[in-house]
């Protein structure tokens, strides 16, 4: 699964829990969060004032699942 702007944080969070480390890592509590059942990545990092660090996190995100996919 390539994680895209419009993944939906609900579902990132069900399929690949080791993200919640660098979501947290950004200041995203989307672990705690109940608009994560709502929000795609791009929405939440928006409302949090990320929009200029979307790619970087979006590298980061798929990096950690990559590295997650290879291990299991």
């Amino acid at each position: 699964m390539e994680i895209t702007k419009s993944t939906p944080i609900k579902e990132l969070l069900e399929k690949h829990p080791a993200v919640v480390e660098v979501l947290m890592g950004y200041g995203l509590n989307c672990v705690n969060c109940h608009f994560s059942m709502y929000d795609t990545l791009e929405s939440g990092l928006k409302i949090h004032g990320l929009d200029h660090e979307i790619d970087m996190i979006l590298r980061d995100l798929n990096e950690v699942v990559s590295d997650s996919d290879k291990n299991s």
